[in-house]
């Protein structure tokens, strides 16, 4: 079982830089740790949530955000993957489609889809 969810806007003329230093500012606002690169795919941010929840539920898991597009018509894709320790090496476009969304068990799959809600409202509300 994959976790992705996919938003789509159009005619909103948002700089894509400026978008995705806003959505890593609210993660780590709420505690996450973050990473993000600039890849041929897109602009990839992943985030982590540490604390004991975390750490018994699949540690190496965070969420990937993959913004991609024009300013006045871009995508963003949020999902559940691995952990990639060094995201700016691996800006290799066939490297990060196979490792950025991986399945997940059940149990893991509904804290996911609960977060993933907030994140998908969060990223709404910042870009307008």
């Amino acid at each position: 079982m994959v976790s992705e969810k996919t938003l789509h806007f159009q005619g909103k003329n948002r700089d894509l830089n400026q978008l995705s230093s806003q959505i890593v500012q609210q993660l780590q606002a709420e505690g996450y740790k973050t990473q993000n690169t600039t890849a041929p795919l897109g602009l990839i941010i992943q985030a982590q949530k540490a604390g004991i929840l975390r750490d018994i539920i699949a540690a190496d898991r965070a969420f990937t955000i993959i913004i991609a597009g024009e300013s006045n018509d871009f995508t963003i894709h949020i999902g559940i993957g691995k952990f990639i320790q060094n995201l700016a090496v691996a800006a290799v476009e066939t490297l990060l489609l196979t490792e950025l969304f991986l399945a997940v068990d059940i149990p893991e799959m509904l804290w996911t889809r609960h977060v993933e809600g907030e994140l998908v409202k969060q990223i709404t509300q910042i870009v307008g």
